[in-house]
């Protein structure tokens, strides 16, 4: 995916942010977290996944935010790493 967290500039996917994708039949279920309890722009993110996923075929997504396991820096890809400067 190419969803980006609009705080960070960097996307979901190499954030660690996304924990689990589910085909289920025409939609994709999607389990994933923020960077922080409260983030003012969920909705946001949330809406950016759901439109994503609708070149690939899929009909609808279901987003489902999640606080566990909470969300920290060791589920930086190495990616994100480099580019944020934590290496």
């Amino acid at each position: 995916m190419t969803v980006v967290d609009p705080e960070i500039g960097m996307d979901i996917i190499n954030l660690g942010l996304v924990y689990e994708i589910h085909k289920e039949e025409n939609r994709l279920r999607v389990v994933m977290t923020l960077t922080a309890i409260g983030c003012p722009l969920a909705g946001t993110i949330v809406s950016d996944v759901k439109h994503a996923v609708l070149p690939l075929g899929y009909a609808d997504a279901e987003v489902e935010i999640v606080y566990s396991p909470p969300w920290d820096r060791h589920r930086l890809s190495r990616v994100a790493k480099m580019a944020l400067g934590m290496y």
